[in-house]
This record gives C-alpha cells, structure tokens and sequence, in this order.
C-alpha cells in the first residue's frame, strides 16, 4: 500500500559539471559537460510525513552516477538515510527515495537502473548564512557556495523552470566536495552546484 506523503525542506547538490550544470534548463535532456555526470545531494527535510510516520528532522544523502543525459536513465544511485530515523522512517524514506512512493520522487524508479543500497549512518546539514555544509563521515564531505549576482546581496537564481526538483534553482558552486564510497572517489572541488527548497508529495 502506497501512503501519502509530503517532503518540505532543502537540497544541496554538488556534480562534476562545470558551473553551471546543464540539466537544469534542458530538463535532463543536455549531457553533462564532461560527457557524464558523477554527483551527490543532501536533504534536509523541515517538515515531512509518510502515511502516520513523521519525517520531520531528518537529513537524507544521495550518491549519483549517471552514464550521460540524466533523461535517458541508466543510474546508479545509493541513499544515505539519517541514524536518527526509526524503523518505520528508514522504510518511508527508503520508498520515497527509490520511487516506490511515487509522486515527486517517481521517477527515480525509471531513472535509476542499479540501486546500491539503502545505509543509516550519521548525516549532518548546516546552514551558515548563505552557506550550505554536508557531511557523511568517511564518505561525502562538501561546502557549498552560492554565487553572487550583479546586484548587490542577490545570487544568481534560475525561476520558473520545469526542474522536477524545484522551480527556482540557486546557481552555486563547491567550495569543497568530496566523495570516497562504493569504489568512487571523487572530488568535485570548483565544480557546479545548485541550492533550492523542494516541496514534494505522493502519490
């Protein structure tokens, strides 16, 4: 049985696209700028429910590698589930974050073609102003900057767009990214990141 659900929060991403990551305006459909695209998100979930099981609090990692345009599928992907989450959260996140829950996050079920697993381990999101840090340690490790627009104290933000995961993307940058796990290590350092709010819900 398929529960409803809702997810409201914030996501970081950092990939190995130079700045600024094509998917976001091409919907997926532009390879990567370096052919194929190796990456990783960070959710920090403000208010969240499946079904009767409150999600509220909890942070969420993703590991992505996609062999090229994000639309044409083939994933391999792994989900990184906060230690502080319960039995019944670990399964409702495991469902949201595979596509089983639908809605939102449903495509991750066509998407992704090799699921690496599901692991509860510690995973920290900070906010510092404008700044946005995430760590899972020993494993993805990450500073990510927005960057600033022409106008004074406003960043460069992409509005009204057709992203499945938010229509107003924060254009940013790693100050620092790094990735060894699952035989991957990565460092995306100077690469292209992105910052928004999602709101998200099934079925």
């Amino acid at each position: 049985m398929i529960e409803t659900w809702h997810l409201k929060g914030e996501l970081m991403l950092s990939c190995s696209c130079d700045v600024f990551c094509p998917c976001v305006i091409s919907l997926g459909k532009h390879p990567p700028t370096e052919g194929s695209c190796q990456g990783w998100a960070g959710i920090r979930i403000d208010d969240g429910r499946y079904g009767d099981v409150d999600l509220t609090g909890l942070n969420v990692g993703l590991l992505l590698d996609i062999p090229g345009a994000m639309a044409r599928g083939n994933w391999t992907a792994g989900a990184y589930i906060d230690e502080r989450a319960s039995i019944y959260a670990l399964k409702a996140l495991t469902k949201i974050f595979s596509g089983s829950a639908k809605g939102s996050t449903g495509l991750l079920s066509i998407l992704v073609g090799q699921f690496l697993g599901v692991f509860q381990v510690p995973v920290e999101y900070e906010n510092d102003g404008e700044i946005r840090r995430f760590n899972i340690p020993k494993t993805i490790s990450g500073e990510i900057h927005p960057i600033p627009g022409r106008r004074k104290d406003e960043n460069v933000v992409v509005t009204n767009s057709g992203y499945w995961i938010a229509p107003e993307i924060i254009v940013a940058k790693a100050h620092t990214s790094r990735v060894r796990a699952k035989n991957r290590v990565w460092d995306f350092t100077g690469k292209s990141a992105e910052i928004c709010m999602i709101d998200w819900s099934g079925p």
